[in-house]
């Protein structure tokens, strides 16, 4: 059964587990369960346990994973909620892979793409706030900050205000129309669609995936196992920087004040280290193959093994 979206850095992600022990490996985004299968053909001493908030997906990963049933373990809901609760250990390896997958950017309906006459943009089709609350309730102030802070716009102003007149005598009601109003403020030129940023800005507030993120490093934080191997992939700057940030926070032995004359918290306080000093990024021969590969950053850490 293939999937219908590629796996990215698939070949990195499966070195990156290299060398795990016995236990449960844990999927945070399973998608269409590309990245698991391979894992799970790969490592047979690893039982499996996929998390997504996407009907969708699971029930195709259900059937996907048919081959493996018996090591493996399929959850509904967000990872961030999910992963404190798990009662299934050890967890020795866990990857999260943060972007859309190509089938819920492909398929018009889940109101993604430029061109669908929807407006959701929900990774769980059951959530109640949806892109359609977004653009035509939110404030011209709050549009502003969204489309400022997690779309890095630079006429947000210009944007939140054609949006907020453009709503006055009808709401907008499709991503294609939407994607004209943006077309109308940010002009069309060089590789990346007027209206890529701004989609972004409205998928992240409407499935929080910020928040998210944020969530799953608090729960890392407050649980690993010894010598668990946790592999994140990231698609854009923000998503980056709170992970690039928390791993560097876990690797750091000293936790005195900057300012202080010398330490004296015993330089003992790292949680692990990365795997690699520089994020992994797609080789020549995977953007031939999947051009959305080409902003995917893998980092990966390891948890100190106590043993």
């Amino acid at each position: 059964m293939e999937s219908p979206h590629i796996p990215v850095l698939l070949d990195e992600v499966l070195e990156s587990f290299k060398g795990v022990r016995k236990g449960y490996f844990v999927d945070c985004t399973l998608g269409y369960a590309g990245h698991s299968m391979e894992i799970l053909g790969k490592y047979s001493h690893l039982k499996h346990i996929g998390i997504d908030r996407d009907d969708e997906a699971l029930a195709f990963s259900k059937k996907r994973l048919e081959p493996y049933a018996e090591r493996s373990l399929l959850y509904k809901g967000t990872f961030a909620t999910l992963l404190p609760t798990l009662k299934e250990a050890p967890v020795t390896a866990l990857l999260a892979d943060f972007g859309v997958s190509s089938l819920q950017l492909d398929k018009k309906e889940r109101g993604f793409s430029f061109e669908s006459e929807t407006l959701d943009m929900r990774m769980d089709a059951t959530a109640p706030l949806s892109a359609y609350e977004v653009v035509n309730t939110y404030s011209k102030e709050k549009l502003e900050y969204i489309f400022n802070v997690y779309g890095e716009v630079r006429s947000y102003k210009k944007l939140a205000a054609a949006i907020v007149d453009a709503r006055v005598g009808k709401p907008i009601k499709s991503a294609s129309e939407l994607s004209q109003i943006i077309k109308s403020v940010i002009p069309s030129g060089g590789k990346i669609h007027p209206a890529t940023l701004p989609f972004q800005a409205i998928r992240i507030e409407v499935n929080n995936e910020l928040g998210e993120i944020e969530g799953l490093l608090d729960a890392l934080e407050a649980k690993h196992y010894a010598g668990e191997v946790v592999s994140l992939i990231t698609f854009h700057s923000l998503e980056d920087r709170l992970v690039k940030n928390r791993f560097k926070r876990w690797a750091t032995e000293c936790i005195c004040d900057p300012q202080a004359m010398r330490c004296t918290c015993g330089k003992n306080h790292a949680l692990g280290k990365p795997l690699f000093r520089k994020p992994i990024t797609a080789s020549n021969a995977e953007l031939k193959q999947n051009p959305r590969s080409r902003s995917a950053k893998l980092r990966s850490f390891r948890f100190k093994d106590n043993t």
